[in-house]
């Protein structure tokens, strides 16, 4: 077998090949976007490069086929839970059936991070944050939602065969949006709905600087200090609802809000795979023409949830219902008629949330308590280089 490290531009596009190569025949496969993958290795479009640094591989067989590829990195803003000392990342990790060339990848990758004082290393996981490229897919074979994982499921065998062992798990919900969310959540919603100090407003493209700022309240209160979390500064936020305003859909994002202060937020997106699948990775000027035209002809039927949140002194006290439902005005075209809570023609069929660390039980609790199914399941696995270390999963919050 030939490894390579990347260093060139075609060594850079084997990589993004391999991918493909292993998934082709997947009927659920979606080839991510080419510049999504290729940007977690540009120094000017990923900060983490700021505190640390990453190196990819390519693997051939003798007679020059692409069988797999890996990346290895180290981040010294990324902190775990445990005792584990400084833990370096692998990622974008991709092998055919086959252990042994599974184990030169990841040997290469642990041997490249033992050089630089790492003591253990997680995997699959992103150069950069968890809400992308961030697990192994372990249960839930269905086509990904955007920069999410997907893999076969032999990979879990190669990963637990080398000595990986899982670290925390991570569960995505769905419900189907025609259904009724416990009655419960109506019950809230009309206790706070009855209080002239709620309100409620969905996000409006025309106003984005507006919400961008009520947003960055509501996160620095709700997220800001857990799990290593900063402060988010508001020309941040700004610059990532810009980012997002060319597939935003109003109707999926919202706000609350008591005595006009911002309180919650619940921002949801298109199911962009939908779309995207149809690029076959590429997303140039005449890509970004067919993807809006797609947009307009090929309604999507999925929404996928991205943030959801109440400030501390909200929590508890039925804001999140109400939000919901409120939401649900639009989403579910909801009405109430003397108290009665109804379904109309829902605009979407089915939700689905990112996911959420089984190692957080209030915010599962919070996800069944809408009704929801487990739709999917990943692994973040670690593995400690001292083999003879008690290994630990990631504590309960």
């Amino acid at each position: 077998m030939i490894l390579e490290e990347v260093t060139t531009a075609a060594q850079a596009k084997a990589f993004l090949a391999v991918n493909v190569h292993i998934n082709q025949n997947d009927p659920n496969y979606v080839r991510p976007l080419d510049k999504d993958v290729e940007e977690v290795f540009d120094p000017s479009k990923n900060k983490a490069f700021r505190f640390g640094e990453a190196i990819r591989w390519i693997l051939k067989d003798p007679q020059g086929n692409l069988i797999g590829r890996v990346a290895a990195f180290i981040n010294k803003k990324y902190k775990t839970k445990g005792d584990d000392g400084p833990v370096g990342g692998l990622g974008f990790f991709d092998c055919i059936h086959n252990q042994e060339a599974a184990n030169l990848l990841l040997d290469t990758a642990k041997q490249w991070l033992e050089a630089r004082g790492m003591t253990a290393m997680d995997g699959p996981i992103n150069f950069g944050e968890r809400d992308k490229w961030w697990g192994l897919l372990s249960e839930g074979f269905e086509p990904p939602l955007y920069c999410m994982n997907y893999n076969q499921p032999y990979y879990k065998e190669l990963f637990e065969t080398y000595g990986f062992k899982p670290f925390f798990y991570q569960a995505c919900f769905s419900l189907r949006v025609k259904d009724r969310v416990q009655e419960k959540f109506y019950e809230r919603h009309k206790a706070l709905a009855a209080d002239p100090d709620y309100s409620s407003d969905n996000i409006k493209k025309n106003n984005l600087d507006k919400y961008a700022r009520e947003f960055t309240i509501v996160y620095n209160k709700a997220w800001a200090g857990h799990g290593g979390l900063k402060q988010m500064e508001e020309k941040v936020a700004r610059k990532m609802f810009q980012s997002m305003k060319a597939v935003l859909d109003e109707r999926i994002c919202w706000l609350i809000y008591y005595k006009k202060e911002p309180i919650g937020v619940w921002m949801n997106l298109p199911d962009l795979n939908q779309w995207f699948k149809l690029l076959n990775g590429k997303f140039g000027l005449l890509d970004k023409l067919k993807f809006l035209w797609y947009k307009k002809t090929k309604p999507c039927n999925k929404f996928v949830g991205l943030v959801f949140g109440i400030v501390p002194e909200f929590q508890g006290k039925g804001a999140d219902a109400y939000m919901i439902v409120e939401g649900c005005k639009q989403i579910q075209r909801l009405t109430i008629e003397n108290g009665e809570y109804r379904i109309g023609k829902p605009i979407y069929d089915q939700y689905e949330m990112q996911w959420i660390g089984e190692f957080n039980p209030k915010m599962i609790n919070v996800a069944e308590a809408l009704g929801t199914y487990k739709s999917r399941r990943l692994t973040t696995y670690r593995y400690n280089f001292d083999r003879e270390k008690e290994f630990k999963m990631h504590p309960v919050l």
